[in-house]
């Protein structure tokens, strides 16, 4: 039976952080999760006769975790089992120790800590399709993914693969990742890329297990980038939503949404490690029998790193951090980095503080917009900001892994009405999260959560509605001025929103927009050290207040 955990689960884990000062804290962002949490000493000392999968997801470049991951996957082969180790995507992204490499670096640490078979989370497009191809290239381990398609309609990558152990047993492994890709990951960089939703990811689904089934699969294995937030239920994408539209998944071992749960119930077999490898994953299978016997998550309690592994990862992280640690202001403030309550249902001081940078990049130099500077506004998608910066010193890792995209400053115009559209769509579900909230400089505006989202269409290649009509938002002023529908607004944003990210599809349609090329993190550590002559002030205590939310 699935054990209830809520905040316990980070206290089980916080044991982790005595190894090494090179693991991130850990911070579970998953509210009554379901979980069975473990220790190494909890494990049985006799394996023989089991073979285990052991699996992480989401990852997002905490490589100093990945010697623990081979460590582990090394002590289970010693008590006797054969372990098979695997990832449900999105390693590629997330810190300044991947993203230097544009992800190529997470693929190394990966190989040092033999990693087996593994599928592609959203994030692994952020380079762009070229790079994916590129990283992918170089990894030891088979990538599987069934549900993308390529511009001339052929699988993207291999979409399963089978795996026989040493007793003789078949698993049959394949992948699956969000079509909310064609949204969280920039659409400019993965056009001609075709992601199956709904029916047809149901369809494909169901095929790779009857292939699999046809070709011996003692147990068929799902590695599954879906989630089960309530975005993707609501859209019929998420993991719990594909499993009960398809028949013959094993174990689903899941990704996207972050989730710290452990597959113990049959009628539900999904699990998924949280992120940033805040718990290991582990799943029991008899050998005799060929059937699931047991599934947990494992802490660090009492773990050691495996030395091969450790040398690698060390050695990116010193390399990065000569370049990045290097400090460049003070902030005598906390920055919310968080998401809910925080960058993606609320207005906040890290918003404001990137938005304000944004918007400075650009009107810093004459006639680069052909608006009036009352009709300019800054606007970066609250999902994009990634981390949070705590009062006193400041890297440029910090604003790096608060920006870890690559992203650049680009300009839109955009008419009063798309604009109201662009809000509209970017608060249909506020209070709850969405990763397009909008944080924003330059305008005032209310949202009424008491009042529906109307969701006409879906937005073309996207999970996300056009509003029907306005019902929720009104523009109260434009830098203090009266709102106009019938006005030309230009919007500094990124170039993920501008080429139509998140919930931004009429941004992209808008016909006009340039990219100033300007790194987001280079825009905002100019405008620290320039405007705010090195410090983040007292100003940023609290958000500014321009966003009101009625609930």
């Amino acid at each position: 039976m699935k054990k209830v955990l809520k905040n316990v689960v980070s206290i089980l884990l916080a044991s982790a952080l005595v190894f090494t000062t090179n693991v991130a804290t850990i911070t579970s962002h998953a509210a009554n999760v379901v979980a069975e949490v473990k220790s190494i000493a909890d494990v049985p000392a006799d394996l023989s006769g089991k073979t285990i999968i052991l699996h992480s997801n989401d990852v997002h470049g905490a490589i100093g975790r990945y010697p623990y991951i081979a460590s582990v996957k090394q002590n289970f082969q010693g008590r006797g089992a054969e372990v098979i180790l695997v990832d449900a995507g999105d390693y590629a992204q997330g810190t300044p120790y991947v993203a230097q490499t544009k992800g190529l670096d997470a693929i190394m640490a990966m190989n040092a800590a033999g990693y087996d078979i593994a599928t592609i989370g959203n994030h692994e497009f952020d380079y762009g399709i070229p790079q994916v191809k590129a990283n992918l290239a170089v990894a030891k381990f088979k990538t599987v993914c069934a549900n993308i398609l390529d511009a001339n309609g052929n699988l993207f990558l291999t979409p399963n693969t089978m795996y026989t152990t040493k007793s003789g047993m078949k698993l049959g492994f394949f992948g699956v990742d969000t079509p909310e890709t064609q949204t969280k990951s920039n659409p400019a960089l993965i056009k001609g890329l075709t992601f199956l939703t709904k029916n047809d990811l149901y369809a494909c689904g169901q095929q790779q297990i009857d292939t699999l089934k046809t070709q011996g699969a003692d147990l068929v294995v799902c590695l599954s980038h879906l989630g089960v937030d309530s975005e993707a239920e609501r859209e019929g994408i998420s993991s719990n939503v594909f499993y009960k539209k398809t028949k013959g998944i094993d174990i689903l071992i899941d990704g996207h949404s972050h989730t710290i749960m452990s597959a113990e119930d049959r009628k539900d077999p999904v699990t998924s490690t949280g992120t940033k490898l805040q718990s290991l994953g582990v799943v029991v299978i008899d050998n005799a029998t060929k059937t699931v016997e047991n599934s947990y998550l494992l802490n660090y309690d009492k773990l050691q790193p495996e030395v091969t592994t450790e040398a690698v990862t060390t050695a990116i992280i010193k390399r990065v951090d000569r370049e990045y640690n290097s400090v460049f202001a003070k902030s005598e403030v906390n920055l919310n980095g968080e998401k809910a309550p925080g960058n993606r249902t609320e207005e906040t001081n890290m918003g404001n503080l990137v938005s304000e940078a944004m918007l400075w990049s650009v009107l810093q130099h004459e006639g680069s917009v052909t608006v009036d500077k009352d009709h300019v506004i800054a606007l970066t998608n609250g999902g994009g900001l990634r981390a949070p910066i705590k009062a006193g010193d400041v890297t440029k890792k910090d604003i790096n892994t608060v920006l870890p995209f690559g992203n650049t400053v680009a300009v839109v115009y955009v008419t009063g009405e798309q604009l109201l559209e662009a809000l509209e769509a970017s608060t249909f579900c506020t209070p709850e999260p969405v990763g397009g909230f909008p944080q924003t400089t330059g305008i005032k505006f209310t949202v009424n959560t008491a009042k529906s989202f109307a969701a006409g269409q879906s937005y073309p290649a996207s999970t996300y509605h056009k509003p029907a009509s306005i019902n929720r938002v009104t523009i109260d002023s434009v830098n203090g001025q009266p709102f106009s529908k019938d006005d030309t607004y230009a919007v500094v944003t990124n170039n993920f929103v501008a080429a139509g990210g998140d919930t931004y599809y009429c941004f992209s349609s808008s016909g006009t927009t340039f990219d100033t090329g300007i790194p987001m993190d280079e825009a905002v550590m100019d405008y620290v050290k320039t405007q705010l002559h090195g410090v983040i002030g007292s100003e940023y205590s609290n958000p500014r207040g321009d966003v009101t939310i009625i609930k």
